[in-house]
């Protein structure tokens, strides 16, 4: 009933009981909230905002200046399941930071300042589908079970950033990969990178943006694109000797002649020693029977 004692519109009855549901009382200075969505887009915040609504399933802080993402007040998002923290100043140790929003299935972290991803990253985001941390042109490391509790990991981009090099067991060990970013990055074309090379060509993975998927180094491979570069690293890796190689071979070859040599000078040896110590033996008989 209003304060006039007429019966209230059923609309407005549904909405106050929404809003008692999910027990809304205020939303962050500057951001924007509707049921159960903050947003906080362009609103050049300095640090995480206060008083984000506990029930906040979906958190958009893009295009702002925060450097940092608290890990407690993280956690008490415990429902949060997408989290887009694209275009911020995000850098230097991530390590435990998610630990608290286990539920979370889409994070966007691209255009930051990441340096590298490291196994506490993101190790407690089970249900991980969508990550992307592309445009970190900082990010220079990415730890080889780093995405190893991530098996739900559908889509990773890792775009316009600083590697060189990503180990194969990494995304070969991610049974529901389907989309793979690796475009524009400063790859290092070695035989070490040609597992990945051939993972690449054989996988179900969609590569977006294969045309810019080259190398980087060494400058005879640079700009060549991954498919192309594959014959090349296995001639040259597999099959081609170098320099090294064959001094190799040739002081192997020297250590089997130098130890057949000596087997065949001590066998000779044996024979001789064995020969004469039958001939004295025979000498000795003969003396006996003479006697």
């Amino acid at each position: 009933m209003s304060p006039s004692g007429r019966p209230r519109p059923l609309s407005f009855v549904l909405l106050l009981g929404m809003g008692m549901a999910s027990g809304r009382t205020n939303c962050p200075s500057r951001c924007s909230c509707q049921y159960l969505e903050v947003n906080c887009t362009g609103q050049q915040l300095q640090e995480f905002p206060e008083a984000i609504p506990l029930d906040t399933r979906q958190l958009i802080l893009a295009a702002n200046n925060v450097s940092y993402l608290p890990a407690v007040e993280l956690s008490f998002l415990v429902d949060l399941v997408y989290l887009d923290c694209r275009r911020n100043l995000l850098g230097g140790d991530l390590d435990f930071t998610f630990i608290g929003v286990a539920k979370l299935v889409y994070l966007d972290l691209s255009f930051n300042n990441l340096t590298q991803v490291t196994f506490s990253t993101f190790s407690h985001l089970l249900s991980l589908v969508v990550l992307k941390i592309s445009d970190n042109p900082n990010l220079v490391a990415i730890e080889k079970d780093a995405f190893a509790n991530n098996t739900w990991l559908r889509h990773l981009d890792v775009s316009r950033t600083g590697l060189v090099f990503l180990d194969t067991s990494m995304v070969r060990d991610l049974p529901n990969l389907r989309f793979l970013g690796l475009s524009d990055n400063l790859w290092h074309c070695n035989c070490s990178f040609l597992d990945f090379i051939i993972w690449m060509t054989e996988s179900n993975v969609h590569f977006p943006d294969a045309d810019n998927i080259t190398c980087y180094t060494p400058e005879g491979l640079r700009a060549l694109k991954m498919p192309a570069v594959e014959a090349q690293l296995r001639f040259s890796c597999l099959i081609q000797l170098y320099k090294q190689d064959y001094i190799f071979l040739c002081l192997i070859g020297f250590c089997i002649f130098f130890a057949g040599t000596v087997a065949a000078w001590l066998a000779g040896v044996c024979a001789v020693i064995y020969k004469v110590h039958t001939s004295k033996g025979e000498d000795g008989d003969e003396e006996e029977e003479e006697d």
